[in-house]
């Protein structure tokens, strides 16, 4: 439902995983061969960096209309956070094996779009508190009839 706090916070994680499309993760002053041909890593220069941010929005955006689930919608808010942790370490994994030279990751600048699954994942974790808080209500409103 619109009207619930928990779904502006999972659309807000959502845009914070849509925004690592626009964001680089990181940047070389060089053009290289591999990742920085165009000077900046993005998540569209690797398929499962792509995939995981594909699939971080639609977690997000799939759990807001699990409203009539509220355990579900607890687990996929898990999962958002589990993506949003993998994405910015794989993107680490995948730059340090991409066979750069010493003196070729001395001069890469890390970026804003490794920074924002943070968000994600702090809107991740609002939701699901909102989530808690919803059903202790339903439960204390079932205990009143």
């Amino acid at each position: 439902m619109i009207q619930r706090i928990q779904t502006i916070y999972f659309i807000l994680a959502a845009l914070c995983f849509g925004s690592m499309f626009f964001l680089p993760m990181a940047i070389s002053p060089v053009a290289t061969q591999g990742f920085f041909t165009d000077q900046a890593y993005t998540v569209t220069d690797h398929p499962i960096l792509l995939a995981e941010t594909v699939l971080g929005m639609v977690l997000a955006l799939g759990s807001i209309f699990l409203y009539t689930n509220r355990s579900l919608q607890v687990k996929m808010g898990y999962a958002v956070i589990l993506v949003a942790i993998a994405l910015p370490v794989c993107s680490f994994l995948f730059l340090s094996g991409s066979g750069a030279g010493v003196e070729q990751t001395a001069s890469v600048q890390q970026q804003a779009g490794l920074f924002i699954p943070v968000g994600a994942i702090v809107f991740a974790i609002l939701a699901m508190i909102r989530i808690r808080k919803d059903e202790q209500l339903v439960k204390s409103m079932d205990r009143l009839r």
